[in-house]
């Protein structure tokens, strides 16, 4: 099974990873996803670790540590010890200054049960009333000190990004990661700096919503009634939920439902593999699951091997006419 580092640090990660937001049922992730059952996560896990996952995204402000320990419990459940699998975390900077970082730590280790934390990121640049060079020199301490393998970021632009990576090193550590949105719905980063700042850095960037919110799977297309079933505020966020937006992204899920025949795979599993292979080593992803079905979909993404032909075709219907970034 393949694996790549985390970055320029000893971690070594799976291309695909699983994003646990759906697993807090409260806070953040009421505003995009309906409940799930509080036993899934146990299920949704082993599916993960099943298929080759070999790394999990949770964050504090995923229902104020619920999804951390959900985590925690579907990981013991499954039998994995810790230090078997890389568990990712983030602080949340909303009106909190540098120095909670330290403070709230020991929350974060006491609903990971256990796991310790092998990446910790600043979940977003805003809403912090301290700086950032405060917020990674509190990182950098937590790294110091052990209690985190990895310091990373998320949503930090190209010049954010560098210059969090300068302020880190001058600590001696490394800027591992930026989190943000990449898909074939969603090229930003190859136009705002961010894609060739991290290359030119050694700064793996990790993709969350890789699969649109699940418009690159073509559920919404095959049912457009469906949309209506949906969080009110998810419908605002995802114009691609819209009539229009669904038109709009048509011809790339015909494609995508192409390529997957060929390969008998599915259309998810396809926008994966574009996403963790168009970008070389650079982009990783961590697609959510609500479901054992689609934790085992993704993973199974892991062993689809997409020809240069077929990602040039998608790159060319998602992106109309960009010119080819890959390296």
């Amino acid at each position: 099974m393949e694996r790549r580092r985390l970055g320029r640090t000893d971690i070594e990660i799976s291309p695909i990873g699983l994003g646990c937001m759906q697993f807090s049922g409260t806070g953040a992730a009421r505003v995009f996803y309906r409940p799930i059952d509080p036993a899934l996560p146990r299920a949704i896990v082993g599916a993960a670790l099943t298929g080759g996952v070999t790394w999990f995204d949770t964050a504090e402000m995923y229902g104020n540590g619920a999804s951390e320990r959900a985590l925690a419990d579907a990981l013991r459940a499954n039998g994995v010890a810790p230090g078997e699998v890389t568990v990712a975390t983030k602080w949340a900077p909303l009106l909190r200054t540098a120095a909670s970082i330290g403070r709230t730590f020991p929350r974060r280790a006491e609903a990971l049960g256990g796991y310790g934390v092998g990446l910790h990121q600043i979940h977003m640049p805003s809403g912090s009333v301290s700086p950032h060079r405060a917020q990674l020199d509190e990182m950098a301490r937590l790294h110091a000190a052990g209690s985190v393998r990895a310091v990373g970021v998320s949503n930090f632009s190209a010049a954010q990004m560098e210059r969090a990576h300068a302020r880190l090193a001058a600590r001696g550590v490394v800027l591992a990661s930026n989190q943000v949105q990449i898909s074939l719905l969603h090229r930003d980063i190859e136009h705002n700096g961010v894609l060739a700042t991290a290359r030119r850095l050694g700064i793996t960037l990790i993709a969350y919503a890789p699969l649109r919110m699940g418009v690159l799977t073509g559920r919404f297309h095959e049912d457009p009634s469906s949309v209506a079933a949906l969080p009110r505020i998810r419908r605002l966020a995802v114009p691609e939920y819209r009539p229009r937006g669904l038109a709009r992204s048509a011809p790339l899920v015909r494609e995508l439902r192409a390529v997957a025949d060929a390969h008998g795979a599915t259309p998810g599993q396809v926008a994966l593999s574009w996403l963790t292979s168009y970008y070389g080593d650079t982009v990783v992803a961590i697609p959510g699951a609500s479901s054992e079905r689609q934790a085992r979909e993704s993973a199974a993404a892991l062993d689809l091997r997409l020809g240069d032909r077929e990602l040039e075709r998608l790159a060319g219907l998602s992106g109309a006419g960009r010119r080819r970034v890959g390296p």
